[in-house]
């Protein structure tokens, strides 16, 4: 585990490699600095428990305290961080329950994404969908762990972007911080990449196919497999939890 303090180790490589000033354009200086966090946060380069400067982000970034202090709140609002006033800001714990609630949410979502799809009939709106498997498919057989992860939440996306309801896909992954985390520490396990494609080739058949009720069995059992290991997962890594 890393230590309490190497945020700056941890940062360096980052989207804000070097100085990490004039990298504003586009965003705020707090939405990016957000977004550089909760990406290290969900890869587990920063660790559960880890403690966070103000001051150390601050300097690293080029930027005074305000931004990173607006960014750490936001944070904290989805449960990534842990705001001691007065004292100290940590990289929370991984919260199973909550995880829970948030896969309840995006259960009742995708099962009906997917009825949408199929009461389309259009199988046009699944070619960007067919495209991800393929690369799905071959980051699978290249053994890239990373690259399949990242191509997980793009199909994803895309059924939902599919169904012409792409906001609902934020609102999942706004609330996704700790699943996202037990979903990495579980990707790695013998046959959970192979399974993971096996699930979504079934599922995008099931959709073409007009089979409502197939859809739904696929996406209830695909969604659920990281949770069904949650006891597990905390028994390897209790770090974490």
């Amino acid at each position: 585990m890393k230590g309490k303090d190497d945020f700056v180790n941890v940062m360096a490589g980052g989207p804000f490699e070097g100085s990490g000033r004039g990298q504003v354009k586009r965003q705020s200086v707090s939405q990016q600095i957000q977004e550089s966090l909760r990406a290290r946060i969900l890869s587990l380069e920063l660790e559960p428990g880890q403690n966070l400067s103000r001051g150390e982000i601050a300097d690293y970034y080029g930027v005074s305290q305000t931004p990173v202090r607006d960014a750490m709140m936001r944070l904290e609002e989805e449960g990534l961080l842990v705001i001691f006033p007065q004292s100290k800001t940590e990289v929370s714990k991984i919260d199973v329950a909550q995880a829970r609630e948030t896969q309840f949410l995006r259960m009742s979502l995708e099962i009906e994404v997917a009825k949408t799809l199929i009461r389309a009939g259009n199988p046009e709106l699944l070619a960007p969908v067919d495209s991800l498997l393929a690369q799905m498919q071959r980051a699978f057989e290249e053994g890239d762990l990373q690259g399949f992860a990242e191509l997980d939440r793009r199909f994803h996306r895309a059924l939902f972007e599919a169904a012409g309801v792409a906001p609902l896909w934020e609102l999942v992954t706004g609330r996704s911080g700790h699943i996202d985390r037990l979903r990495k520490l579980n990707l790695p396990d013998p046959g959970k990449v192979a399974e993971i494609l096996g699930y979504h080739q079934r599922i995008v058949a099931a959709i073409r196919a007009g089979e409502s009720g197939k859809a739904e069995s696929e996406l209830r059992g695909h969604l659920t497999g990281t949770l069904a290991k949650a006891d597990e997962i905390s028994l390897r890594h209790p770090e974490y939890f």
